[in-house]
């Protein structure tokens, strides 16, 4: 399984959680990471994303300040530290990876391997 996503769960607004997303190491290898959501009902949406080449993190505006990709090279595996969670926040969050061009960072066609959804519920 070229990728697995793991730490979703109920959270109280205001919470935070962390997602993991662990890679085979040559999955881990590609230019590009993302994250990505799709709640009940609506369409999958960017979240966040990594890009090895330049060392920069991208972020949907909605999450920008409160949510943090980073990954860990030792361990093949890419987080998304989630802070002050909303209700709008719930969804099935899906890892990504692949060598997109930078045009395509926020878009699902930069992106050719996919771990498994993990559910996040933000509600009290």
């Amino acid at each position: 399984v070229p990728l697995q996503a793991f730490g979703g769960g109920l959270v109280q607004p205001g919470g935070s959680l962390t997602l993991s997303c662990a890679a085979s190491e040559r999955t881990f290898s590609r230019n590009t990471w993302g994250w990505f959501r799709q709640a009940p009902g609506k369409e999958r949406e960017f979240v966040a994303a990594f890009r090895r080449g330049n060392n920069r993190a991208y972020y949907e505006d909605s999450v920008r300040g409160r949510f943090t990709i980073s990954r860990d090279n030792a361990k093949n595996t890419v987080y998304l530290q989630m802070n002050s969670l909303q209700p709008e926040d719930t969804a099935v969050y899906s890892c990504a990876a692949g060598n997109a061009i930078l045009s395509t960072t926020s878009s699902a066609r930069g992106y050719d391997s996919w771990g498994q959804g993990t559910l996040v519920t933000v509600s009290s």
